[in-house]
């Protein structure tokens, strides 16, 4: 398993103008999306109810059969936690100190035993082969490096284990992505979230191997089993 790969940036095609470039190529800085998160943390927990209502089923789906050691990347405020199965041993990291804040009330409030902890994604403070199941959910798209922060889920990623994702990106409709395309600048700015992405990309370009591969909801969310090597 290759513990030192790793990847300045993706390539992108050209969408409508060359202004939709503007998001991969000048990403957020890990210092910016902690900053970001630290005033849209409270938001999105609010906001959970919804983010569940539209990816609850993909979510529990990719997630309700994983066991053993996990590690959730980028937890977020915890909103996998409840898709889980209950004897599973969780280990979860974010880059936000607020968000783990909310992720730590989901724990109590699921009576969920786990471990949280303040971490980069692109660099994981754990050795290889650390881990059953690794999951991440809504992610790549805020990664300033989406290539590095995979292929360090890979590494610390047992063989014979599983990788499970579930990401959006652009929209296999045409006015939609469109949408999404013109809004992407701003979107990013806002929220530091890259929604015109390809996650079918993304994974290709960090060596995965995919086992299986869905896309729902306008081909807006894509979700990975992914062995890793």
């Amino acid at each position: 398993m290759n513990s030192t790969r790793h990847s300045t940036g993706t390539t992108h095609e050209h969408r409508a103008d060359d202004e939709s470039e503007y998001t991969a190529n000048r990403p957020m800085s890990v210092t910016d999306i902690r900053a970001s998160y630290a005033e849209y943390a409270d938001w999105m927990h609010r906001f959970e109810w919804l983010d569940r209502l539209i990816t609850g089923r993909y979510r529990r789906d990719r997630f309700g059969d994983v066991e053993g050691r996990v590690l959730d990347v980028a937890c977020g405020t915890g909103t996998n936690f409840r898709y889980l199965p209950g004897n599973v041993d969780l280990v979860g990291i974010d880059i936000s100190p607020d968000m783990l804040a909310k992720a730590r009330d989901q724990l109590a409030h699921l009576e969920i035993n786990g471990t949280l902890e303040e971490m980069d994604a692109q660099d994981l403070a754990f050795p290889d082969d650390s881990f059953d199941t690794v999951i991440s959910a809504l992610s790549t798209c805020t990664f300033p490096d989406p290539v590095a922060a995979l292929q360090e889920m890979e590494r610390v990623c047992k063989p014979g284990g599983t990788i499970r994702l579930v990401e959006h990106g652009r929209s296999a409709v045409g006015p939609v992505a469109l949408f999404q395309d013109w809004r992407a600048d701003a979107h990013y700015e806002q929220a530091g979230c890259r929604w015109n992405q390809e996650p079918r990309e993304v994974v290709g370009d960090a060596g995965l191997t995919v086992r299986d591969a869905s896309t729902g909801l306008l081909g807006m969310l894509t979700t990975f089993e992914i062995d890793p090597d």
